[in-house]
């Protein structure tokens, strides 16, 4: 329990980080285009255009909450969603994932710390037996 109550204080998995710098859209002043996709089977996330993070565990994508994993729990609320009323989205700021990119890798380094150590939990428990 007081793995995932203190989640922002275990020590973050370190991911292998490709950044690729796209030339065009730097030139013209643009940020990087947010995917946020996962590939399970590859064991890497596609953050956006430029960076993706490889070398999460099989174990991370096993443990879920409900019906998804908690990786694809933190990528789905980071990504990006227009306002439907077009009052609010003309008047107000609206999100982008450029502006919280690094905070949205430790999370993620966090999150795979924690789904491996309670999968391992688990798998203890139950080799344990009762």
């Amino acid at each position: 329990m007081a793995l995932h109550i203190g989640y922002e204080a275990v020590a973050p998995v370190l991911l292998a980080r490709t950044d690729t710098p796209e030339a065009k859209a730097r030139a013209a002043g643009l940020s990087p285009k947010a995917i946020l996709r996962a590939d399970p089977a590859a064991g890497c996330i596609t953050l956006d255009s430029e960076t993706t993070l490889r070398g999460i565990p099989p174990e991370a994508w096993t443990y879920k909450l409900g019906n998804r994993c908690a990786l694809d729990w933190v990528l789905d609320q980071y990504k990006e969603k227009k306002p439907k009323d077009p009052t609010i989205r003309e008047k107000f700021d609206t999100y982008r994932f450029a502006d919280h990119k690094e905070k949205v890798i430790d999370l993620l380094a966090r999150v795979t710390t924690v789904s491996v150590e309670t999968v391992r939990s688990v798998a203890a428990m139950k080799a344990a037996g009762r």
